[in-house]
């Protein structure tokens, strides 16, 4: 027997064996991958509901010092002698009970201590004093607290006027202002080792969701082969993907549905506690406050219960009364977040899914394991992409779907969920003029006006590229031409300075009173024009660098596609008595198009996102008016810091350049056809 007859009876007498064992329904692709994506779905959701039930137990426990802070606050400003300019405070304010928390209050006034009731200030370091260099700390934390209340008042804007501050070794410390006549006065403390016993979801029941369909996915093979159809491993199996997708979505969205369900009710559980610690810190801050009566604000439901912005949450009412619907308000929020991510996580499992069930996974095993030393070779650089370029891009899209900015970057995923609100607002608003009561005005901060300009100001630069490169490439390619090699250095330098550089000096050009460009107007008669005053004039001084920055790159490339050209077709064409123009448009053009179009191409997407010369030339000026895409999504970002808007702004742009992407392979499979 020969050794290919031997090695075919092997595989055969192996093959046999498998197909007919358990292991077989088992460890078929479209079972793995079923396995695998149901154990995405279950774990992602298991870790989700997890994360959401630490951040409610988090913020229960914030909350609860909150109260008993705002609470020693209402107090301090209440007591007489509480307004005092300076001096101790009152006696009764150090017999406060330190339940399980030590509590302080600071009369701040700059970089002085009025009054305190920390034991530590007393004897020589007794109020009033000036803080030691040691209490920079406090200083600056008085004076960020002061100013975070001021810009919320002026600005309505969202900076945290209560401050979490870790110490470590499980200590925290949360501090918020207190007021005397509606002025900050001083801040109140509390510092305590945070315990917190998050209640997590049953992990028994996630792997249960995991093995489950993975299960009946076997049983659907079983099945198949017991009607002679047993699916090849490497083959599209588009039934067993849409089964496998109906089951893994059915108990996984089971599954969630139940956590869901679970965590509602221990977000309840965690209100009722509150609400007890509500009204055992009402009862206990009477007896510190000698039996006074706790103010409360007029017509406010809750004025101790509020969130890191001292924003009343109206959960919890006065003697500590649970608002229903504001809870299931609050519910609703944390649900709708929730089922989002559910709605993602069932996404990546039906990839997952898919990449098995329908022969991928097989081909790509195969693949791996013929050309094994070259994805090894090219393994550090796959794993820089991934660190580099995919995980920024993965992580841009995931914060384009919050309402992240720069005063709640710290804050959980759930809280600053938006879901498709940024998009909605990107693309939704269609005002691009406006009414006023001068008359109707164009919307310069549009999106669809913004990219009006994207549009014009990448086809106006691609066209004068192409033009400019073309003439002079048609110069450079004149026969007998002196000095051709002179005239290429020079030509080629204005590409060979960088862009930056470039953009400044032509934005000195521009200036108005001492640019070269109006002094050269006004050596002829004219009057000096403000280049950065007008739309259309504005617009021309970022086309005029472009313009000169982009010409020797075409005229480069057309240069050499000119020289390609066969000169036999020019010689046949002037015997047949074409004239130069009909050589250039019957012989000249359609030999360069090859050349042309995929350079064409490459200047699309290289002046769609030009960011430099808008940025450092016009500034989008004015009034951002000649702002692009890019250079707009970078002021969100970095001016108005508003990073969740600016995300989806990006991912709006990398689709509009995805499209364009999908017209270029079709452009480029077109020409290579047509020259073929």
């Amino acid at each position: 027997m020969s050794i290919v007859a031997q090695e075919t009876a092997y595989d055969s007498s192996e093959a046999g064996p498998r197909r007919k064992g358990l292991a077989a329904l088992l460890l078929h692709p479209a079972a793995l991958g079923t396995l695998l994506a149901a154990a995405i779905l279950s774990g992602l959701t298991w870790w989700f509901i997890s994360q959401a039930r630490g951040e409610l137990a988090e913020d229960a426990w914030n909350r609860g010092v909150i109260i008993e802070l705002e609470a020693l606050a209402d107090i301090v400003a209440g007591v007489e002698g509480g307004s005092a300019t300076g001096g101790d405070l009152p006696a009764v304010l150090r017999a406060l009970p330190q339940h399980d928390g030590h509590f302080k209050v600071l009369r701040l006034s700059g970089a002085r201590l009025l009054a305190s009731t920390d034991p530590a200030d007393a004897g020589d370091r007794a109020a009033p004093r000036r803080l030691d260099r040691e209490e920079k700390w406090l200083f600056d934390l008085g004076q960020e607290l002061r100013a975070a209340v001021e810009t919320n008042r002026a600005e309505r804007g969202e900076r945290r006027q209560v401050e979490v501050t870790p110490l470590g070794d499980g200590q925290v410390r949360i501090s918020l202002p207190y007021y005397v006549d509606g002025d900050v006065a001083g801040i109140v403390q509390a510092q305590r080792p945070r315990v917190i016993a998050v209640e997590r979801p049953s992990w028994v029941a996630a792997a249960a969701a995991a093995i489950i369909p993975w299960l009946l996915m076997a049983g659907f093979l079983a099945w198949r082969r017991s009607r002679d159809a047993w699916p090849e491993p490497t083959g599209r199996n588009w039934l067993a993907f849409v089964i496998g997708l109906v089951v893994v979505g059915g108990v996984g969205w089971a599954l969630g549905s139940m956590f869901i369900s679970d965590t509602r009710d221990y977000q309840a559980e965690l209100a009722e506690a509150l609400a007890a610690n509500f009204t055992d810190v009402r009862e206990r801050m009477a007896f510190v406050a000698g039996g006074q009566a706790i103010s409360v604000a007029p017509g406010a439901e809750n004025t101790w219960d509020v969130d890191l912005y001292q924003r009343p949450l109206g959960i919890i009412g006065p003697g500590g009364s649970i608002d229903a619907a504001a809870l299931s308000a609050q519910a609703g929020r944390i649900e709708g977040a929730l089922g989002e991510a559910l709605w993602g996580n069932l996404a990546a499992a039906a990839v997952v899914l898919a990449f098995f069930s329908l022969g991928f996974a097989s081909r790509t095993r195969g693949a791996l394991r013929e050309h094994r030393y070259a994805y090894f070779y090219v393994l550090p650089a796959m794993f820089g992409m991934l660190i580099l370029v995919f995980f920024p891009f993965v992580y841009g899209i995931a914060l384009s779907f919050t309402e992240q900015t720069v005063m709640n970057v710290s804050e959980p995923i759930t809280e600053v969920w938006a879901g498709f609100a940024n998009y909605v607002q990107i693309l939704g608003d269609v005002d691009i003029v406006q009414s006023t009561a001068a008359g109707s005005v164009i919307n310069y901060q549009n999106f669809y006006w913004t990219l009006f300009i994207t549009i014009c100001w990448t086809v106006s630069n691609v066209a004068v590229g192409v033009t400019l490169g073309m003439l002079l490439a048609l110069a450079l390619n004149t026969k007998g031409l002196r000095f051709t090699n002179l005239y290429r250095v020079l030509l080629i330098l204005p590409w060979a300075i960088p862009n930056y550089i470039t953009a400044l000096i032509w934005k000195g050009m521009f200036h108005q009173q001492f640019g070269v460009i109006n002094q050269g107007i006004q050596m002829f008669g004219g009057e000096p024009i403000a280049w950065f005053d007008g739309v259309f004039s504005a617009f021309m001084t970022g086309l005029m660098t472009n313009g000169w920055l982009s010409f020797p790159f075409m005229m480069v490339v057309i240069l050499g596609g000119l020289q390609s050209i066969s000169q036999d077709m020019y010689e046949a064409a002037t015997i047949d008595g074409a004239s130069k123009w009909q050589q250039f448009w019957q012989i000249t053009l359609p030999s360069l198009k090859p050349t042309i179009v995929p350079a064409v191409i490459i200047s699309v997407v290289w002046t769609f996102n030009m960011f430099n010369v808008i940025y450092l030339v016009s500034g989008g000026e004015p009034a951002g008016a000649n702002e692009i895409l890019i250079t707009k999504a970078y002021k969100i970002a970095f001016e108005e810091y508003r990073y969740g808007y600016a995300a989806a702004y990006s991912v709006v742009i990398f689709l509009i350049l995805l499209v364009y992407g999908v017209f270029q392979t079709r452009m480029t499979r077109a020409t290579e056809a047509t020259t073929t």
